[in-house]
């Protein structure tokens, strides 16, 4: 496993757990953070011990608290574009992993750090969690993924209104906004997400990515029933619809590799 300067990663019962580790920047997302990020989501979901990951920050007062700010001074339109390209596809290669990444997130999800629990496949917040994409009190906007993904959440409406008024909503708020899927007490917020990657981990890995494919394909036009039925097609390729036929006939838990 890599070593990183801004990250701890480690490995429990086939979970890569991936850890920000700049606690006294509030795990502010600078450039090295966002890279180091795709690296180690990039190398997890090529290893075969690993079955799914979750991102979370370290300490208690944040996830990520936004893009390091200092990055942006003196920034020419191209080097902007540049900026946000580089972090729309490391948060593209999360939400296209093919293995459950769940957001654990504790305290600021703040702008790039919104950006980055939106991009994962489900989001677990601690009760003390706040939400944001502040971006216009600076002058921009949501530069890696943000005004799409939230506005896929949780509709345009809602979406706009929080973008232009920088409002933070709480962990509650949330949930019942669609944005995240669990509000937990913080001392639970490692293991709700454990005990929801032990559940997926007893379905059949290449059906779970292909939903994640097929998920991620929905836009509203025909493409993505297009991309469900190339996905339901592959499924007959696989071993594992053997394995879960069988187990359903046999009336058996199925055991997929």
């Amino acid at each position: 496993m890599n070593t990183y300067t801004n990250l701890k990663t480690g490995t429990a019962d086939g979970v890569r757990v991936i850890t920000i580790n700049r606690p006294d920047k509030l795990n502010a997302l600078n450039r090295q953070t966002v890279s180091e990020i795709g690296q180690a989501v990039k190398e997890a979901a090529g290893d075969t011990e690993v079955y799914g990951m979750i991102i979370t920050g370290e300490g208690p007062k944040a996830f990520a608290a936004g893009a390091d700010i200092k990055e942006f001074s003196g920034l020419t339109k191209e080097q902007g574009m540049e900026l946000s390209r580089a972090g729309q596809e490391v948060f593209q290669s999360i939400e296209d992993c093919p293995k459950p990444v769940i957001a654990a997130v504790n305290g600021f999800a703040l702008g790039g750090g919104c950006e980055l629990a939106m991009a994962c496949h489900i989001r677990i917040a601690s009760s003390n969690a706040f939400f944001g994409q502040p971006e216009v009190n600076l002058g921009i906007i949501p530069g890696y993924g943000g005004t799409q993904r939230l506005t896929r959440y949780i509709g345009k409406g809602k979406a706009l209104e929080l973008m232009i008024t920088a409002e933070r909503i709480n962990a509650q708020t949330a949930l019942q906004l669609g944005l995240v899927n669990y509000t937990v007490p913080p001392e639970m917020l490692m293991p709700k997400c454990m005990e929801l990657l032990q559940l997926i981990r007893t379905k059949s890995p290449f059906a779970v990515g292909g939903v994640i494919r097929a998920v991620n394909a929905c836009d509203g036009t025909p493409n993505g029933y297009k991309a469900e039925y190339a996905e339901f097609g592959k499924c007959f390729t696989a071993p594992d619809i053997h394995e879960g036929i069988n187990a359903f006939l046999e009336k058996r838990a199925p055991s997929f590799r």
